[in-house]
């Protein structure tokens, strides 16, 4: 069977057109008029930022008075308002306080954490991301996510990541709820309709006791 062109996929004509890094922007755009992440004069943290579509939309969301911060093993070529930064690096080497102090470079104070993490990694596959070996691998992506949490979110914080969906889903759902009042899974339609991607969409963070 051929593969489709992804040329005439709606969503990629559209972010053409409207000046968008990757279709992947109306993924966070539905989310967060659904669930309402980021509000003016926020503070975000896009994990595994490139190409920059999702720091284009946070940046517009949270307004000139808000702060974007991205991270991801390539560097992000294109240019954004001077309410966003982006560093290269890998999550899982990049010691929390670089995060916050790109958050602080922008203005923010001394000691304060970010107001929400989002995060659209996903890692490579050969399609959609259907097969058992990419589900666990994204699962481990976003625990590790959730690991980062306590240094880099503030309480009453929000949170946004993507998972391929399978056995192990429901334990990180759990796990996620068990650090929010409210976490649920939310599909939004720009997904590709062959993706298992969800995205895992928290609400008011509540950290582990010490």
């Amino acid at each position: 069977m051929a593969r489709p062109d992804w040329n005439e996929d709606p969503y990629t004509r559209r972010a053409q057109r409207e000046g968008y890094l990757a279709r992947s922007a109306y993924k966070l755009i539905e989310i967060d008029e659904k669930k309402r992440l980021l509000r003016t004069g926020a503070s975000a943290l896009d994990l595994g930022c490139a190409p920059g579509a999702w720091l284009q939309v946070a940046g517009r969301l949270v307004g000139p008075k808000g702060k974007v911060v991205g991270i991801d093993l390539q560097p992000v070529r294109a240019r954004f308002g001077a309410n966003v930064r982006t560093i290269v690096g890998d999550i899982d080497e990049t010691p929390g306080a670089a995060l916050l102090a790109e958050l602080h470079a922008l203005g923010a104070p001394e000691g304060a954490l970010f107001d929400c993490v989002l995060s659209d990694m996903a890692p490579s596959t050969g399609g959609g991301g259907g097969g058992s070996a990419d589900h666990f691998r994204s699962v481990h992506l976003c625990e590790r996510v959730l690991d980062l949490l306590p240094g880099l979110l503030r309480p009453g914080g929000n949170l946004a990541m993507k998972v391929f969906e399978g056995e192990a889903y429901p334990d990180l759902l759990a796990r996620t709820a068990g650090l929010f009042e409210k976490a649920r899974g939310f599909k939004p339609k720009a997904s590709r309709g062959a993706s298992r991607e969800m995205y895992i969409v928290a609400h008011t963070y509540r950290p582990p006791s010490a």
